[in-house]
């Protein structure tokens, strides 16, 4: 049995992985603001540098897997998206990438979104500012851009992070796969606080979903677990996977691989 550490633990998607993990005998270590093992706020340095320590003083420096799954979308305040999205997953990876390495056998999952390459005008300036690291920035443009262009361009930058890392020295030549999961909408708080928004409901219910309706928590929840604990994700590296009830592909029919620029 192992140990994972998963922001957002409290609800969601989070909730649901974590719930999967216990269930078979795996330990959670959860992050969130509230209900968690340990409580911090990811939308600030601050708070990310408690976290990271705090898990790695639980795990005792050692861990199997982590899942970033921490995150907000529109409605809402696009500097705090900005912070929570990118930059509350990316340095958590980052910080515990050698918990996970001291494994030799590790695996990580960040949670992105089918947004990325579903919504159309992401903006390159925003993307480019989280990946180059500047938040105050990210947060700038966020603010002029709106929230419903900040969280695409959010969950845009951390696949291309993902892409760009997995297969490096430091991750998989330590033996830490990492990967993505891209999901539709799913049915959880954050997709229910845009149902209830006089703006983004009705755009959000107009999405088209081929198969029919939203996706559960623990659907997206069972890949996450396959992704991080069987042994046949063994060979995923930089893998992003859309779970998404067939909107990307309905979208993007001949994009084949799924594409992120570099």
């Amino acid at each position: 049995m192992g140990t994972f550490a998963i922001t957002g633990s409290a609800s969601g998607i989070g909730a649901a992985t974590a719930a999967r993990l216990e269930r078979g005998g795996h330990r959670v270590i959860g992050i969130d603001l509230r209900d968690a093992d340990i409580e911090a706020d990811l939308a600030t340095p601050s708070g990310r540098d408690a976290a990271s320590a705090a898990v790695d003083e639980q795990c005792a420096g050692r861990l199997d897997g982590v899942l970033v799954a921490a995150g907000v979308g529109p409605p809402f305040d696009p500097e705090v998206m900005a912070s929570v999205n990118y930059f509350g997953a990316q340095q958590l990876l980052a910080d515990l990438r050698s918990a996970l390495a001291a494994t030799g056998d590790a695996q990580a999952v960040a949670v992105s979104s089918n947004s990325t390459t579903t919504q159309p005008g992401v903006p390159d300036d925003l993307v480019q500012a989280f990946l180059d690291g500047d938040e105050d920035r990210a947060r700038s443009l966020g603010r002029e851009l709106g929230d419903a262009m900040t969280y695409a361009s959010s969950k845009t930058a951390l696949a291309r992070w993902v892409r760009r890392h997995a297969p490096t020295a430091a991750w998989a030549g330590s033996g830490v796969r990492l990967n993505a999961i891209a999901p539709g909408a799913t049915m959880t708080p954050l997709l229910q606080s845009g149902l209830d928004d006089e703006t983004f409901g009705p755009l959000i219910s107009g999405f088209p979903v081929p198969t029919g309706g939203f996706g559960e928590a623990d659907q997206i929840a069972a890949w996450i677990e396959f992704m991080l604990c069987d042994d046949g994700a063994r060979f995923m590296c930089g893998s992003i996977v859309f779970v998404d009830g067939g909107t990307d592909a309905l979208v993007r029919p001949d994009a084949w691989p799924s594409t992120y620029e570099m």
